[in-house]
Parts: C-alpha cells; structure tokens; sequence
C-alpha cells in the first residue's frame, strides 16, 4: 500500500515529491491502514477462528480483546485523519476517511458476508492509495490517479480469487462466499482470465493518457504476458500450488509494474 502510495505521490508531480508530503503523507496513510486492518481483525474474530491461514491472529487467538481492539483501531483513524488534516489538505484526510469505512464497514462487515462479488466491489478501497498519495501532492484528482487507482481496482479479483481458489477449504469452513465457494473453480479460473484480460487493458491507460512511456510500455508488456502465461496454466491445472502461485505472482506483478512507472517517470523521456 505504502509503495502505491508513494508512487502516486511521485508521478503526481514533474519533480521531486516535497519531503513533509511524503513523510506525513505516508505516516496518515499507514496509520489508516493500521485502523482499518485492526477493525477487520474484530469483525472477523470468528471467521479467522476457523481458518488456517488466519486462525493466529490476535485477536482470533484472544491475545488482544475486542476492546483493546476497538481502542486501538479508534485511535490509529484519530491520529491518521489528524495528520492529514493538519500536515496535509483536507481533501486527502476525507478521502482516506472514507476509504477506512469502505474497507472496514463496508467491505468487512457486509459485503465479504453476503456476495462471491465482495472483493470486486470492496476492492475500490483497497485501490485508494496511489490515489490518496496523488492528492497529497497537488490536492485534488486528475485523470492520471484515477488511471492508477483503476490499475489496483482491476487487478484486486484474480489477484484474491487465485487465493480463494488455493484456501477453498478454509472460506468453505468459514461459510464466507468467495467466488469459487459459491460457483465453483472452474468457474472462477475463467473469471480469472477475463479479468486478467481486462486489467492488460488497463495497464495501457497510463501510456494514453502520456503519463509514462516506452520503458513502461515494455515492462507492462512483460509483466502482462507472464500474468496470461499463469492465470491460463491455472485453468489448465487441478493443483492449488499453481493458484498459490498465480497468487504470489500477482504481488510481484503489481510492485515491478509500479516501480516501471515510478523509473519511467524520473528518468526516461515520455512518448
């Protein structure tokens, strides 16, 4: 989150990012998510009891009640939303506020609960950052953060659904409906591919809208066949080590991609 964020400071401007933005724009940030993951952990208490890849969490595990939970979260939003306002511009404090809400609200309490499109439509708060990061610099939204806000976006469903795929059992445990719990794993590799097809797409906005050139455009093309190579080998695979795999990739796929546009943008000429 940190890393988007900072890029989309970065490419928010044709210099250097002022040094009280970046550090005080990233400490809101992470204080943010720091709030929002505490309030997922008390949400999903139950949940994560039931599931391996989640059954030691702290507050799952009793090690920290709900009411230092609920504290803690309380005061990690106080403190974000105080240094965004003060260190940074209004703007980006309410729209981190509510980008808090839609993670841990919205998406936690109802959507994950009650539809396999959960993390299609909660994914919207996961994307944020870059966008965040990018208001923090110039105080308001331009066509190139909503592009890397879309890239996130886009991405955030084969990125969780090849998860989903490789934990089957445990979501099934849980009763959470994923997308393969619910129309099974056949069904999700295919809409693992659509939306594998369709974040290629995306990824192509920043070259249109001339905010990066042709160092971005290789390695997009890179990272983009190497993407399709694995999300195809997985619908060819019964293996849930090869959705684990897609899954790992996807996090790697999504730092280079961004660090891409981050060297394209200090160091080479723009087509």
């Amino acid at each position: 989150m940190l890393l988007t964020s900072i890029i989309g400071m970065c490419l928010a401007t044709p210099s250097w990012v002022p040094w009280h933005v970046l550090v005080w724009g990233n400490i809101g940030i992470a204080l943010a998510a720091s709030s929002a993951a505490a309030i997922n952990h008390l949400v999903d208490r139950y949940i994560d009891q039931k599931m391996k890849r989640t059954q030691n969490r702290p507050v799952a595990q009793g090690r920290v009640s709900v009411k230092q939970g609920v504290i803690f979260s309380l005061v990690m939003a106080f403190l974000s939303l105080l240094v965004l306002f003060v260190m940074i511009n209004t703007l980006m404090a309410v729209l981190t506020l509510l980008s808090i809400v839609a993670y841990a609200l919205v998406y936690s309490l109802y959507l994950k609960h009650t539809t396999p499109q959960n993390i299609v439509i909660g994914g919207i708060a996961g994307a944020a950052p870059p966008l965040l990061g990018w208001v923090a610099v110039t105080g308001h939204i331009d066509p190139g953060a909503w592009a890397l806000l879309l890239i996130i976006f886009v991405w955030t469903p084969p990125h969780f659904w090849a998860l989903a795929i490789a934990r089957l059992d445990d979501y099934k445990q849980a009763k959470v409906p994923m997308l393969p719990v619910v129309y099974g794993v056949a069904y999700t590799k295919i809409a693992i591919i659509q939306y594998t097809v369709l974040l290629i797409l995306v990824t192509f906005i920043p070259v249109y809208i001339q905010l990066s050139g042709w160092i971005y455009s290789i390695s997009a093309l890179l990272l983009n066949a190497v993407f399709l190579y694995e999300v195809i080998a997985l619908k060819r695979s019964d293996s849930k080590a090869r959705a684990m795999q897609v899954f790992r990739y996807s996090i790697t796929y999504l730092m280079l991609l961004f660090c891409a546009l981050l060297l394209d943008h200090y160091f080479l000429f723009k087509m």
